[in-house]
């Protein structure tokens, strides 16, 4: 019988394509994070709700699949590049902590220089799909470029890098938004200003795996920083995304079916913090991979809301 739970519990979609190449592939696809879904969804999710948001009567819908190809690509390969340059200035660190120590570089299957090689490869992806772009979403990419390389360098810095990768990885709504219309509205802001909250939520979740191990490798984290606040906190932080996701749907004339199912989005937020214990390893990673949950319901929420527009 179907359900989320055994659904949740299948190996990633990603860990399968790894299984089925070469084995000198795996290491550079663990360096891209296709071993681990969140590498897509994370930073693809938002750029397919800026476009939906963005779409009105008379765009060009044979377009739609060709841009969500378009952010899908850049998700994964922007998103690897930022993990690898992660992995290259963290590899000391990795090494001192157990879910980090089997990573390609810590771990010998890659050296540094081929790691730096591979991040130019994805880099030089990443651009030729930029290329594909107006000048605007072009230009609006190229302003996230300082936070891209900031955030492998935050925990050092910061109790708050959860709040950088928000602020980092979620451009994929406002570049969503201007592929479409060729301009960045005020609703795109607002949506921009929701999907920062998101890694707020699921990533201090997450985080809370590693408590220990981050303290003894003296890095910081939002997870370290709440500690047995992170509940509230997190109720602030899931108000604030839905917030900001209902006004920036107002803005863009969503339809009546809009509501109820961003209803359902701070439902499933709820259920979460429902279910959440912060010192149960397993049920942090259960909790944080349900937040694909989250992806899909707002994004059937801007469809529904453009459908009854």
């Amino acid at each position: 019988m179907f359900s989320f739970r055994t659904l949740l519990a299948a190996p990633p979609l990603g860990a399968q394509i790894i299984r089925k190449c070469p084995p000198s592939w795996m290491p550079y696809l663990k360096l891209l994070r296709i071993d681990l879904d969140a590498g897509w969804w994370i930073p693809a999710f938002p750029a397919f709700w800026g476009m939906a948001l963005a779409l009105r009567e008379g765009d060009p819908l044979w377009m739609v699949p060709v841009w969500c190809v378009l952010f899908l690509l850049g998700a994964i390969f922007m998103h690897g590049a930022g993990s690898t340059l992660n992995d290259m200035l963290d590899e000391n660190f990795d090494r001192k902590v157990s879910r980090t120590r089997s990573r390609p570089l810590p771990s010998g299957m890659v050296s540094r220089k081929q790691a730096a090689l591979f991040l130019l490869f994805q880099l030089f992806v990443s651009l030729c799909i930029l290329l594909t772009f107006n000048t605007t979403t072009i230009w609006t990419a190229i302003a996230f470029l300082p936070l891209v390389a900031f955030y492998p360098l935050a925990k050092r810095f910061t109790w708050w890098p959860q709040a950088v990768l928000g602020l980092t990885f979620m451009m994929g709504s406002v570049i969503g938004w201007t592929a479409v219309r060729g301009s960045l509205d005020l609703p795109a802001i607002l949506l921009y200003a929701g999907c920062v909250f998101w890694p707020l939520h699921f990533d201090t979740i997450y985080a809370h795996q590693d408590r220990e191990d981050d303290i003894f490798a003296g890095v910081k984290s939002s997870a370290l920083r709440l500690g047995e606040k992170t509940k509230p906190a997190l109720l602030v932080f899931d108000i604030l995304m839905v917030g900001f996701l209902a006004a920036a749907g107002a803005l863009a004339g969503m339809g009546w079916a809009f509501w109820p199912v961003l209803a359902l989005v701070f439902a499933h937020f709820v259920w979460q913090l429902w279910a959440l214990d912060i010192n149960n390893s397993e049920r942090c990673l259960y909790l944080f991979s349900t937040n694909w949950i989250i992806g899909w319901l707002v994004l059937a929420a801007i469809i529904a809301g453009q459908i009854t527009a």
